[in-house]
């Protein structure tokens, strides 16, 4: 079997060996080219899968993701919360090549014309959750700390100050009626909109409790205007998705969407920026294979 390591930031080849006891495998480091490699190991967090998940999708490669980032949600939706779980799902996997699992991933078009489909060179594809409004700013905001702050509570700091200075803004979402018609879902000031192929995001948050990998749909959490003060004592909540129970929270599904808003309000996937509203978010469906614990 070939194998091929990427190593995201602060990995390194010495990371490799727990997964290189495994007899009869045929390594290398980097990005394989089309029939290069049999399955992928991917060292690293969220933005570090973010940036590569166009080129997994056209190797179709099972992906072994190691949580090695400042972010590890996705990893940890998968049942891989420490290296010792990917350890353990790798030798699964040495010895039964076919135990993966294909898994849905979100989409984002930028929209150019309101009577026009999203060109599909511009598609973005996110493995967790999507976001504007407080989410996004709160993004920006951790992303421009140190790395090893990032990785230890650096959204919780960067949202704290956030929540006192971000406005509700005018958002409409528009969801697909599968004719080419599109209905309003919502049209008020909102906070924060998160559109979710995953249940966590932010380290550990749990903003979309329902949301499942493999179902085909988006889990929609819609935050409308609440009191600064409340919004900040009800902040603890979104770890145990209690938040939901909100009056101003509202929660749908959906497996294809349009998000506008007044001005262009910048999009942020996995905790990277993507581009500006308006957009297309939508699923695709088994986009990815993924070694997972059995």
């Amino acid at each position: 079997m070939r194998a091929a390591a990427i190593l995201g930031l602060g990995s390194s080849a010495k990371d490799l060996k727990p997964f290189q006891a495994e007899p009869g495998v045929d390594w290398r480091v980097g990005m394989p080219g089309a029939g290069d490699a049999d399955v992928i190991l991917l060292f690293g967090g969220d933005g570090t899968i973010h940036r590569h998940l166009g080129q997994l999708i056209r190797l179709g490669l099972p992906v072994l993701v190691v949580p090695a980032g400042s972010g590890n949600d996705f990893a940890s939706s998968l049942g891989l919360r420490r290296v010792r779980d990917s350890v353990s799902a790798w030798k699964q996997f040495c010895s039964t090549p076919t135990t993966f699992r294909e898994i849905d991933l979100g989409t984002i078009s930028p929209i150019t014309s309101p009577t026009e489909a999203p060109s599909i060179e511009g598609r973005r594809y996110f493995c967790c959750v999507a976001g504007v409004g407080l989410d996004g700013e709160v993004s920006r905001r951790a992303n421009q700390l140190p790395r090893w702050l990032r990785g230890n509570g650096g959204y919780v700091l960067s949202l704290a100050p956030t929540i006192f200075t971000f406005a509700p803004f005018p958002l409409k979402i528009l969801t697909s009626a599968g004719n080419g018609e599109w209905t309003i879902r919502s049209n008020q000031p909102t906070l924060l909109a998160a559109f979710a192929n995953a249940p966590f995001y932010g380290g550990g948050m749990k903003i979309a409790p329902e949301a499942k990998l493999d179902d085909g749909l988006l889990d929609v959490c819609l935050v409308g205007a609440v009191a600064r003060l409340r919004l900040f004592r009800l902040f603890p909540t979104v770890y145990s998705g209690r938040h939901l129970k909100v009056r101003e929270v509202a929660y749908f599904h959906a497996s294809r969407l349009r998000v506008e808003t007044e001005r262009a309000m910048g999009v942020y996937a996995d905790g990277e920026y993507v581009c500006q509203t308006p957009v297309e978010v939508s699923i695709q469906l088994g986009a990815l294979k993924v070694i997972c614990p059995a």
